[in-house]
């Protein structure tokens, strides 16, 4: 039974770090050009970010030698901004853009960038560990109605709900 337990919390630590079927991460990928501030242009709504606004996701080199994340958000009904700090570490090579993001303790979920603008690091499509997952993060809050239409017709041929992405508002 100890066994058996002790199988099940692994399984709970590492379940979430899989990725969605037809999604394959960047390779070429350079953290270092990956650092720093990126915006959320559109979303898959899940209960961390619900009824967020404005939110941008920070990226630098944590001490450990992961990477530091920084999540933020304007949270209207309370009136405040709320922010989260987690960690991350490359599940592959770290020229792979496959990473495992967490917030809560021993517990990591799939970041998958799996198309980026390879030229400017200027966009970025990613997903987590399944496809109630998704964002398009960009450099800056708005796209041009061209990438949109890339990041929805990419996003529908790997099977996410693009009918329910939601829009930052400009």
């Amino acid at each position: 039974m100890k066994w058996l337990s002790g199988l099940l919390c692994l399984w709970s630590l590492t379940g979430c770090v899989g990725m969605p079927e037809g999604v394959t991460p960047v390779s070429g990928f350079e953290l270092s050009r990956y650092l720093g501030t990126w915006h959320e242009v559109a979303r898959l709504d899940h209960r961390f970010e619900r009824g967020l606004s404005q939110v941008t996701a920070q990226y630098s080199l944590g001490e450990d030698g992961g990477v530091r994340v920084i999540n933020r958000g304007y949270d209207a009904a309370a009136g405040r901004w709320r922010q989260a700090e987690g960690r991350a570490y490359f599940v592959q090579a770290p020229d792979t853009a496959y990473l495992k993001v967490s917030f809560f303790g021993p517990f990591y979920g799939s970041y998958v960038v799996f198309e980026l603008d390879q030229a400017g690091y200027d966009y970025a499509f990613v997903s987590g560990p399944n496809h109630d997952y998704l964002w398009l993060l960009a450099r800056s809050p708005q796209v041009s109605e061209a990438l949109r239409a890339r990041f929805v017709n990419r996003a529908r041929e790997l099977g996410f709900a693009t009918e329910d992405l939601l829009w930052a508002q400009p």
